[in-house]
């Protein structure tokens, strides 16, 4: 049976959480992720899909453990 929500749900099984993600469960599951059980049901937290989401870096963005010239020259951080 199939549910539609007007809201997004606090946990979701799965296949939910890649759908919410816009990812493949296979690549979902390669994440993985922390997750929670509940009699049986594995659930992943939406703020924990929230937050590996809001860790990607943009598009055209360097990642963000790559020190920067300034940081370099300074001594602040090494290569």
């Amino acid at each position: 049976m199939s549910r539609t929500y007007t809201f997004v749900p606090r946990s979701m099984q799965a296949q939910a959480a890649a759908y919410y993600l816009g990812i493949s469960l296979t690549k979902f599951r390669s994440l993985e992720l922390p997750s929670k059980v509940s009699e049986g049901n594995v659930l992943y937290d939406v703020r924990v899909l929230d937050t590996w989401f809001d860790d990607l870096p943009e598009k055209g963005q360097e990642p963000y453990n790559k020190p920067s010239e300034a940081d370099l020259a300074f001594g602040v951080a090494a290569e």
